[in-house]
């Protein structure tokens, strides 16, 4: 189907690879325990906490991590956050949303509108790069599950929307609403996948050059470097060359 997105391969990578793992842990645990208060604590009655879970051990969060996060939400410990998302646009006209989980919403409003000011951007009000998106639900598989055809195959009758594959891994995309249904079916005929999550999907990319992808990456490290952001999305694209010096 279509072709494998450079700036989800660059963002994947990266972020496998530059992650701190104790800010990685701390994110995917805070989705945990806001999951399982929001719904029942037990994974198999909670569509979104399944997610976070299998998200979490997906990232190598070890058993224990998940339990506790879970046990928090049980007994009312923690503090109460609450879900926002920012949106803007970052160097070279790129749309950028940000999506946070917070305790003090002035805080992070704060220094998210800071972070895009000092780095070439510019927040805008809500809405105003979200329709550039598509929600969507992504399950990556890595290339060794099967060839193209095996996994468009079990993709379509899972329910599946769309297929990108390349030498590396396989990206199942489907209808938001429909991620529980079609990650489980898939893992009947593929078994686990590597990450299952939701995401906001570019419908259109904006080119950038070797500078401006340079800043636009900067930008979206001192993001993802702030406690309160769960997730940054961009969409951003690079010719091959330019990837490979990124």
């Amino acid at each position: 189907m279509a072709g494998h997105s450079k700036w989800a391969n660059i963002q994947h990578r990266k972020g496998r690879q530059d992650a701190a793992r104790s800010k990685l842990f701390s994110k995917l645990s805070k989705e945990i325990t806001v999951a399982a208060k929001m719904g029942d604590p037990d994974p198999d009655k909670n569509p979104r906490l399944r997610l976070a879970v299998k998200e979490a051990k997906s990232n190598s969060v070890p058993k224990d991590v998940i339990d506790r996060a879970i046990k928090k939400s049980a007994a009312g410990e923690g503090d109460e956050y609450e879900e926002i998302r920012y949106e803007g646009y970052g160097p070279g006209g790129v749309a950028v949303i940000v999506e946070a989980m917070t305790d003090n919403r002035n805080r992070t409003a704060s220094n998210v509108r800071s972070t895009f000011s000092k780095n070439g951007g510019n927040l805008g009000e809500t809405g105003s790069v979200a329709f550039m998106f598509e929600r969507k639900g992504e399950i990556t598989y890595p290339a060794s599950v099967g060839d193209e055809d095996t996994v468009m195959l079990a993709a379509i009758e899972a329910g599946a929307e769309d297929v990108e594959s390349d030498a590396d891994e396989h990206i199942v995309y489907c209808a938001d609403t429909d991620l529980n249904e079609v990650s489980s079916a898939l893992e009947a005929v593929l078994g686990e996948s590597d990450s299952t999550k939701l995401i906001w999907k570019p419908m259109t990319t904006t080119e950038l050059g070797l500078e401006e992808a340079q800043k636009l990456m900067k930008l979206i490290e001192i993001l993802e470097d702030d406690d309160d952001v769960q997730r940054v999305t961009a969409n951003l694209d690079v010719s091959d060359e330019i990837a490979a010096q990124l």
